[in-house]
């Protein structure tokens, strides 16, 4: 495969929300929701920001050290841990839940953005090193999101009865089955033995899927340097202890962020709402809110309560029972890791939007945020019925229904359109209403009616005459739906819905290098990639 992208704008594709576009193209609106435009002068920027916050840097590298005492490094890997005790060391960072199976295909591409920009920041800011950063959300509780993948069109899952974090779950028989369910479809191609291999070794029964996951990760971007921190580290939380008390005291963060929530819903439709305590107590089984009610703290679900300084107590002795959510994940992450960008799909893009108030509060440099890469993957024979319907690849964003129209526009001999006729009954109506308007005035709103009513109807034909024609491209209508079916699975973006597996097993590892060949850094547009034949 060699790498062959084309760019378009995200907007052109019509499948990004309002604010990202917005976002992306620099809107005024958003700008008091932000501290750096996305270039290489705002990243010189947050590293000057950065440099005056006291990053726990020692923590990070021996706690690091510990979680790959059972990987190998590679040299990359190594020196990127030994840089990350020197000031002029930064990271750049995106973070995912531990998705079995790496999820989706946006979750392979997030993480070779990352290590594309540290790359390009070596090159153009020579005084400082770049390490890029997997932080991985593995305190996520959701199991129906990140308990499953789709495979060739099909939905496979996870059937297990653990509870709590994900991250803390361990791999069971269940899932062990479950690699060999997709083992036999995965094995026929090149590299599926090599694929079904990294599978098996990183999810061994009795493994945390953060454990899991770590290792696959490491497996596919260790030649990138990438290094992976898993931050449900009773350590690492050590050193958020005094915002984890603040939210307890205060509550601040609620406040803040429904503030700025007011102030987006003028242009925007937020999402993060957050909760007047933005923190769960966690056990190994359990992820339940902390909640204040009457003086008291309470995990209602698992039945305890704490007084403050009981509560504050437990903080102090056991920070690893404390989980931020969506609100303050973003504050721990940046005050744990040198960073200066954070890269993140729409959706992170929007909410971290929300925070910029929240960092201030807590005293903590807010990143850089930049759009992750998206990519459409298209194969030689995918091309080849886009050309034999007569098509360009852009084309092909656009619904099946517009795309059927377009083409029995195109291929018909008849005439479908009645743009002429209408002139006509314009100007037939037209006459009509001087007419009338010499007799009666009120008769010539009466035309008007009339008028409206007639163009409804000859619209109305026009649909009719449309489908009738259709009828005899009935086989161009199917190989439309099942390619756009093959490229935009579900109507949505390919990205969202199918697994690498497909990919790796055809191309190997080099299919990860020419995505990453493919990678922009500040660029922020969306890549067409096509795939050549050649596995």
């Amino acid at each position: 495969m060699e790498t062959n992208c084309e760019y378009i704008s995200y907007e052109s594709t019509g499948y990004f929300s309002k604010m990202m576009i917005d976002y992306v193209k620099g809107d005024e609106k958003l700008r008091p929701f932000y501290k750096y435009p996305v270039s290489i002068e705002g990243i010189k920027a947050s590293i000057e920001a950065r440099k005056q916050f006291e990053t726990p840097r020692s923590v990070l590298v021996e706690e690091l050290r510990k979680q790959y005492e059972s990987l190998s490094l590679t040299k990359t890997q190594e020196e990127n841990l030994q840089l990350l005790l020197q000031e002029n060391t930064f990271t750049i960072c995106t973070a995912h839940q531990p998705n079995i199976f790496a999820g989706h295909l946006y979750f392979i591409y997030k993480i070779l953005h990352t290590v594309k920009l540290a790359e390009v920041l070596k090159n153009e800011i020579a005084d400082s090193n770049f390490v890029p950063v997997y932080y991985m959300g593995s305190e996520d509780a959701d199991i129906d999101e990140l308990g499953h993948i789709f495979l060739n069109g099909e939905k496979l899952e996870w059937q297990t009865k653990q509870t709590g974090a994900v991250g803390r779950m361990k791999v069971d028989k269940g899932l062990v089955k479950l690699i060999d369910r997709i083992a036999g479809e995965l094995e026929i191609e090149k590299h599926g033995k090599e694929l079904v291999e990294l599978l098996r070794t990183a999810y061994k029964e009795g493994v945390t899927i953060q454990q899991a996951t770590m290792q696959l990760v490491n497996e596919l971007f260790k030649d990138f340097g990438l290094l992976v921190v898993i931050p449900d580290n009773a350590a690492l939380k050590k050193t958020f202890n005094s915002i984890v008390k603040k939210e307890l005291i205060e509550q601040f963060s609620h406040s803040l962020v429904e503030k700025t929530g007011e102030q987006l819903n003028e242009h925007y439709k937020v999402q993060a709402s957050g909760r007047e305590i933005n923190l769960f107590y966690l056990t190994e089984t359990r992820r339940e809110r902390i909640e204040k009610e009457g003086g008291r703290f309470k995990a209602e679900g698992l039945g305890l309560s704490w007084k403050e300084e009981e509560m504050l107590k437990e903080v102090e002795e056991h920070p690893e029972r404390f989980s931020a959510n969506v609100i303050l994940r973003g504050v721990f992450q940046e005050t744990i890791l040198p960073n200066i960008a954070f890269i993140g799909g729409g959706g992170e893009v929007a909410y971290w939007l929300e925070l910029k108030s929240v960092f201030e509060a807590c005293g903590v440099p807010f990143p850089m945020l930049i759009v992750r890469n998206s990519f459409l993957l298209i194969n030689p024979l995918q091309e080849e019925a886009c050309k034999k319907l007569g098509f360009e690849i852009i084309d092909l964003f656009k619904p099946s229904e517009q795309l059927i129209n377009a083409l029995v526009k195109r291929e018909t001999h008849l005439q479908l359109s009645l743009t002429n006729e209408k002139k006509e009954l314009n100007s037939f109506y037209k006459n009509i209403k001087e007419v009338t308007a010499k007799i009666d005035i009120t008769l010539a709103e009466h035309t008007k009616a009339l008028h409206v009513k007639a163009l409804e109807k000859i619209d109305a034909l026009e649909k009719k005459m449309l489908r009738s024609e259709k009828r005899k491209f009935e086989a161009q209508q199917r190989q439309i739906d099942k390619l756009r079916q093959q490229l935009f699975p579900g109507n949505g973006l390919q990205e969202r819905t199918d697994n690498f597996s497909p990919f790796f097993v055809i191309y190997g590892k080099k299919w990860l290098t020419d995505i990453f060949e493919a990678s922009l850094s500040v660029e922020q547009q969306f890549g067409i990639v096509h795939l050549n034949s050649n596995a």
